[in-house]
C-alpha cells in the first residue's frame, strides 16, 4: 500500500515489520575465531567493530572461560523452541519462524518492542525453563553474552529472513536486499 507520496506505508513505521534474532550457546563462538566477532561497544573504541581472525586470542578467551561450552542436545533443543513460542504467545509477539540448533538459536519476530528486550525476553523464558525441566544446572551460563538482530522493514525482508532460519543454517550468510 502506498501513502500520498508513493512510498510504502511500512517505510515510515517507528518499529520495523519484524527482527531477525539470534543468540548463541556459551563458548561456542569465542573472539579470535575465524569466522570472525564483533567488539563490545566502548565509549573508548574507534574505527572496525570487526575482529579479525587471532587464533592466540581466541586461545586466550577459551582458556578463560570457567566452564565448557555449552552444545543443546535434541531435547533442550525442544525446550528452548518452545520458550521462545511461549514468551511469543504470552507477550502477544508475532513469531514467524524459530531454528533452535545445537550452538545458536534464530527467532524471525514482530514484536511492539525493540530487539534487544525481545532477545533478552527470548535468552531468559529459555534458561527458566531449561532449569524447570532439570535439563542445566542452577548455576550454569546457558547462553553467550550479547544477540545479533537484523531489523526487517520489508515484507519481503521478513520473508528472506524465514527462508534462511529454516534452508540456510550451513555456511550461507543472511543478507538483505539492498
Amino acid at each position: 500500500m502506498l501513502d500520498d507520496y508513493g512510498f510504502e506505508l511500512y517505510e515510515n513505521n517507528e518499529l520495523s515489520l519484524a527482527y531477525l534474532i539470534t543468540f548463541r550457546t556459551f563458548g561456542t563462538w569465542l573472539h579470535g575465531d575465524e569466522r570472525g566477532s564483533i567488539r563490545r561497544n566502548r565509549k573508548s573504541d574507534r574505527g572496525s567493530k570487526q575482529i579479525d581472525i587471532n587464533i592466540p586470542l581466541k586461545e586466550k578467551m577459551g582458556a578463560g572461560m570457567h566452564s565448557p561450552p555449552v552444545l543443546l542436545d535434541p531435547l533442550q533443543r525442544r525446550v528452548v523452541d518452545s520458550a521462545i513460542r511461549e514468551v511469543c504467545e504470552v507477550r502477544e509477539h508475532s513469531l514467524h519462524d524459530v531454528n533452535v540448533r545445537s550452538n545458536h538459536a534464530h527467532s524471525v519476530t514482530s514484536a511492539q518492542c525493540g530487539p534487544e528486550r525481545l532477545a533478552d525476553s527470548l535468552k531468559a523464558y529459555s534458561t527458566r525453563r531449561l532449569r524447570e525441566h532439570g535439563l542445566i544446572a542452577p548455576d550454569e551460563r546457558v547462553w553467550a553474552r550479547g544477540r545479533s538482530r537484523r531489523y526487517l522493514w520489508k515484507p519481503r525482508d521478513v520473508e528472506a529472513a524465514v527462508e534462511y532460519v529454516l534452508y540456510s543454517q550451513g555456511d550461507v550468510q543472511f543478507q538483505l536486499d539492498d
